[in-house]
């Protein structure tokens, strides 16, 4: 569980801004009742990651699937899924009666995610367009919703995230692995990632520094009230020294 000392520093470190710039012209019209992040986002396709036998032989999706307690029978939605590494592995530890939904924003790796899925006879998988503001969640329908080394890459966030609020079934969880470092570099910091969940109706449940998997996890449960568009002011880290991997490593000693 989220630690006491992490939840104040969050508090301190991380603050609402009063208001935020005007929409830009090239912004989607579904976007424009919310404010644009005030703060870098990174360009999409850019992660490098290494191949999935490599990440496998660090445990990296087991870690992080026995960290979310995924287990057979749940409905979990991998966004951002590109070529599959979560999405078949998912699809294996819910097995037969579990289902997973892989969703991104980019047609062609859902192509090629569409003819592994169906090469490799994973029955209880099922692939969706997503959009830049919103997932395209059916309402009250996942145990477990995954943002994979991806949010950083969204540019709409606050959009993005108060569509995503209603997909949660009750005591359902999003789970995010990301890397602490600047948003244009293909990260963010865990304080600003929090606030700007905060910010749309999530709470932070769990927060953990894990470099096994090449940053760290956080996991946000639904808040009981979700804002209005109009009530929801962008976040970003403030000039408080604060150091955020400082603040994980303690949290991750807290969780412990």
């Amino acid at each position: 569980m989220i630690g006491s000392r992490f939840a104040s520093v969050v508090a301190l470190a991380v603050f609402v801004l009063p208001g935020c710039k005007p929409a830009d012209s090239d912004r989607p019209e579904t976007a424009l009742e919310f404010p644009l992040p005030d703060r870098p986002v990174s360009d999409l396709g850019s992660n490098a990651f290494s191949t999935e036998t490599a990440r496998d032989e660090r445990g990296e999706a087991e870690r992080v699937m026995d960290l979310a307690e995924i287990s057979p029978g749940m409905t979990v939605a991998d966004i951002g899924a590109g070529e599959g590494y979560y999405t078949v592995r998912l699809a294996e530890r819910v097995g037969a009666e579990g289902r997973v939904l892989a969703q991104d924003i980019d047609g062609d790796a859902l192509e090629r995610l569409g003819n592994r899925v169906e090469k490799e006879r994973f029955d209880n998988v099922s692939i969706k367009l997503g959009a830049s503001d919103d997932p395209r969640l059916p309402e009250d329908s996942f145990d477990r919703i995954f943002l994979v080394h991806m949010y950083h890459e969204v540019s709409e966030p606050y959009a993005f995230l108060w569509r995503l609020w209603p997909a949660l079934r009750e005591g359902g969880e999003v789970i995010v692995v990301d890397v602490d470092r600047p948003t244009d570099q293909n990260g963010i910091d865990p304080l600003l990632l929090s606030c700007e969940f905060r910010q749309v109706g999530f709470d932070l449940v769990t927060f953990k520094d894990a470099p096994e998997l090449a940053g760290y996890y956080a996991q946000f449960k639904a808040a009981a009230t979700r804002p209005k568009p109009s009530d929801i002011q962008p976040c970003r880290t403030s000039d408080t020294g604060a150091s955020s991997s400082g603040v994980s490593r303690q949290e991750e000693k807290d969780a412990n």
